[in-house]
């Protein structure tokens, strides 16, 4: 299991010191390595679990070390966290997970730290992961500080959290909400419409009429995903997806436009169901390697789209569209269990800026959509700054703008579908619905 150690370090090496992206740098690395099945999913737990755990295993290297995290080079408290996680977490025998963490150390990194880490490591194990939590709550830290730390967010993340559910009357479940960040996501399937395979072996999803869950293994082995019928999505953004077809009646050879479509998860759904009416779809997405993506998976499942590449602000048209998805840049606090690397990156200045972007985003989508047409803006964020706050604005400032009831149409996709009533917007959560934390609103324009 040495081997997987050392890929988890150095994928969380290159998250701390390259920003990379641990959902794309950690398959990279095993593959590398040629891990087996299971030193591939221990090198995954490890990576993942670490990451997410961060913030409160700095607090026990802070406390364990008498340093504060800039006195310790990135690479050696990157391996430390790795085995604090082991020991906290994973349980693993202290011998074990103290020796193979300074190990690689020694022999990876820096041999003159191995003394450091061994010790860091001895002190964190004579505590367990409950008794870390009294000597946090021995600090007497206010309670957002405190909740912070012991779930490892950002404090500025724990205050978005806590909004987003104080506007619904549900500032209880903040702690709920924040442990299902933490938690290990199941990988969520689509069957895309009007293309066949067999699920019969799949586990049915608790929120998509089309999703499946799996408990384990790699997606790319089933039969449905290698022939593109099946495709790896959120369950959140299926219904969101299906949200937008099924919101009013469809009609033959309706145009439908996906604004920001890399990496191409939605607009291969909204193909397929664009497809079904004898329609036709339209995909705009910035960057180019990310329109290479879209058009990859467009081909891999046998479906095609009008696709431009550029900056949505400057789309070349005129209200064409009877169908528009803005799924918006956005912070991706909905999506902090799948990659939590991302919790430590962005900050309350980001907010501001994508705010001011995802205004200018709507105003054209706006322009875009025919009279009769409906709008779904869609964020992976619970953030009232980036959802009702931006609904709120557009209807504002548009007199022919109106809202659509979206938890009524995401129940008749899903009637057990856990929902807070007297909203037309809608916000999902992993903590009731197990999807991301998928926001939508659905927003027509008025055909006088």
């Amino acid at each position: 299991m040495n081997r997987a150690r050392e890929v988890a370090l150095f994928a969380l090496i290159a998250v701390e010191e390259s920003e990379a992206y641990l959902n794309l740098v950690l398959p990279k690395r095993i593959t590398e390595a040629k891990l087996s099945t299971p030193d591939a999913a221990f090198a995954t737990e490890l990576a993942y679990g670490t990451s997410r755990n961060q913030g409160f295993y700095d607090f026990v290297i802070e406390k364990a070390t008498g340093r504060t995290l800039a006195e310790i080079d990135s690479d050696v408290l990157c391996a430390i966290r790795l085995g604090v996680h082991q020991l906290l977490v994973l349980e693993t025998p202290a011998h074990a997970a103290i020796f193979e963490t300074v190990e690689l150390v020694k022999r990876k990194l820096k041999q003159s730290a191995g003394g450091f880490a061994n010790a860091a490591l001895r002190r964190t194990s004579e505590r367990s992961f409950d008794d870390w939590v009294e000597v946090l709550e021995a600090q007497n830290y206010p309670e957002e500080q405190f909740l912070s730390i012991r779930y490892s967010h950002p404090i500025w993340v724990t205050r978005a959290l806590r909004l987003a559910l104080q506007s619904e009357n549900s500032a209880d479940e903040l702690v709920e909400a924040l442990s299902s960040d933490n938690s290990n996501p199941k990988v969520h399937l689509v069957q895309l419409p009007c293309k066949h395979c067999d699920t019969s072996d799949l586990e049915p999803g608790n929120a998509s009429p089309i999703g499946f869950v799996l408990d384990s293994g790699d997606p790319s082995k089933v039969d449905g995903v290698a022939s593109g019928s099946l495709r790896v999505q959120d369950q959140g953004s299926q219904l969101v997806t299906m949200a937008l077809a099924e919101c009013t009646p469809k009609l033959e050879h309706e145009e439908w436009l996906d604004l920001c479509a890399g990496p191409g998860g939605k607009a291969v759904l909204m193909a397929a169901l664009a497809a079904a009416g004898r329609g036709s779809l339209t995909t705009n997405e910035i960057a180019p390697h990310r329109a290479v993506l879209v058009s990859t998976a467009l081909r891999h499942s046998g479906l095609t789209a009008n696709q431009v590449v550029g900056d949505a602000r400057d789309f070349p048209g005129k209200p064409d569209f009877d169908r528009i998805m803005l799924d918006a840049p956005c912070t991706g606090l909905g999506a902090l269990r799948r990659r939590p690397e991302s919790r430590w990156r962005k900050n309350s200045a980001n907010l501001k800026e994508l705010s001011s972007l995802q205004r200018e985003l709507i105003s054209v989508a706006w322009s875009l959509l025919k009279p009769g047409g409906v709008l779904a803006y869609v964020t992976c964020s619970p953030h009232p700054t980036e959802t009702t706050s931006q609904v709120d604005w557009l209807l504002r400032s548009n007199a022919n703008a109106s809202l659509l009831d979206a938890n009524a149409t995401l129940q008749k996709l899903n009637p057990q579908l856990e929902l807070r009533e007297g909203r037309k917007t809608a916000q999902l959560w992993p903590h009731r619905n197990g999807t991301d934390a998928m926001f939508i609103a659905l927003i027509q324009k008025s055909a006088d």
